[in-house]
């Protein structure tokens, strides 16, 4: 037992890492059509210039609706698989830490450990994530390429080398992912802490529909916070595993060049608007997939 929480077993964890599994297959899944149309304006802003209802019409006219599926495939199964590392990674990181420091220091130490928790967790999940991003883009990016996830993979390997084909965007997926993860429980678990403080009650005192609440509210604020931080790195992902994207050089060469040419307020505006309602939404169904609530259960409390 934990600050009068637990037992923090390898059922607990197991749990908390199947609710992230299910909760980001099925959310990242079900917003591939947005993250497609998001993803299209980043590689080309020219082109999708007149808003996002334009960019979704343009998408359909010149591709058909199915375009709106592109790698839906990827995108499920590789959220699937980072959720797992990550939602179940927080919170044994969390135990981790708290074992390590003491329940007083780890109360009084808490929002270092929400930040070093997710960055654990999300580093870990990144590394199985990372090949499946690689796909999903050049999937959309060129719908010609390839028939599918397995028909794309083994083509980028023939041509990039195992490294090159799923590890060139590796940089700016932590560059994303883990300011992203850290800004998402950090913020969540503040903003509910304050939630619950104000109501004078706490997650294993309120009812299944309280909690929910408390879930959808502060996920979609922790969304759009998160969505805001790691933009810039998001549109450097998607750019980089576009055909060409960079020059020929290394991937720092490449990512460098990339920079130059979008520019710093392209890298973060390019699509913002339509990531802030998808990560937003995403996160609020992502916590409410998890309940009861297995991301509030692990949360410090004195």
């Amino acid at each position: 037992m934990l600050m009068g929480q637990g037992p923090f077993g390898p059922d607990f964890f197991f749990k908390a890492a199947l609710a992230g599994a299910i909760g980001c297959s099925v959310t990242h899944g079900g917003m591939t059509p947005v993250d497609v149309v998001k993803t299209k304006i980043q590689l080309d802003p020219a082109k999708y210039s007149k808003g996002i209802v334009d960019a979704f019409s343009q998408v359909i006219k010149t591709e058909g609706a199915g375009a709106l599926a592109t790698g839906l495939v990827p995108t499920a199964q590789g959220y699937a698989i980072q959720g797992f590392f990550k939602f179940g990674g927080v919170e044994f990181f969390k135990v981790k830490f708290t074992e390590k420091l003491g329940e007083k220091t780890a109360w009084e130490n808490r929002d270092a450990i929400y930040l070093a928790s997710a960055a654990c967790a999300e580093f870990t999940a990144d590394i199985f994530l990372c090949p499946f991003e690689a796909c999903r883009i050049r999937l959309v990016s060129q719908p010609d390429y390839a028939s599918g996830m397995g028909a794309t993979a083994t083509k980028l390997m023939s041509e990039y080398g195992f490294i090159g084909a799923f590890y060139s965007g590796f940089v700016p997926i932590l560059f994303k992912q883990i300011p992203y993860t850290m800004a998402k429980f950090a913020v969540q678990g503040k903003l509910a802490e304050a939630a619950y403080a104000a109501k004078g009650t706490s997650p294993d005192k309120s009812t299944y529909a309280e909690n929910l609440q408390v879930s959808l509210a502060t996920g979609f604020a922790a969304g759009v916070a998160a969505a805001i931080i790691s933009h810039p790195a998001d549109t450097l992902l998607s750019k980089i595993n576009k055909a060409g994207a960079g020059g020929d050089g290394g991937m720092a060469s490449r990512l460098l060049n990339i920079a130059k040419e979008t520019g710093l307020v392209n890298l973060c505006t390019q699509g913002l608007g339509l990531r802030c309602a998808m990560i937003g939404t995403r996160t609020s169904r992502q916590l409410a997939v998890s309940e009861p609530p297995l991301h509030l259960i692990g949360t410090l409390r004195p």
